[in-house]
């Protein structure tokens, strides 16, 4: 079963400032992914930049409409991720629960856990096959 670990965004990350004890933070932060990576769970994980430097394709009435960021809503967005790979929901919730505090210990923040579809929650198809020989949606390791 694989999972992602989202980071929220907030205004300072959104305007692209790092917290005072980010030295801290980033230590932390390399540390649990450090245990991850050694426990095997580790599957990715990044921050991402402001949305000030992204962009959103609208889908509607069969047209395609580039929107450029920045986007008002800081609390939608998503700051970082980190992708894991567990072997069920509670070994997850179990990592999640150790993710450092991600804009400093002290600081207001909140991360949101998603379990990632896999091709067995599929009824065979054609197309789910298609996916699965260009390796979309296997996972990196047996559980």
């Amino acid at each position: 079963m694989r999972f992602m670990i989202i980071v929220k965004a907030t205004p300072q990350t959104e305007a692209g400032v790092f917290p005072e004890d980010k030295e801290k933070l980033f230590a932390a932060m390399a540390e649990f992914h450090e245990e991850l990576a050694r426990a095997g769970a580790l599957l990715d994980a990044s921050g991402l930049q402001p949305s000030s430097k992204g962009w959103r394709i609208r889908y509607e009435g069969g047209r395609r409409t580039v929107i450029d960021g920045p986007f008002a809503e800081s609390k939608e967005l998503v700051a970082g991720y980190t992708l894991i790979q567990a072997r069920s929901r509670d070994e997850a919730l179990e990592w999640s629960r150790r993710f450092p505090a991600p804009h400093g210990e002290f600081a207001a923040g909140e991360i949101e856990v998603r379990q990632l579809y896999e091709l067995e929650d599929f009824e065979p198809d054609v197309p789910v096959e298609r996916f699965r020989e260009i390796g979309i949606g296997k996972p990196a390791r047996a559980s």
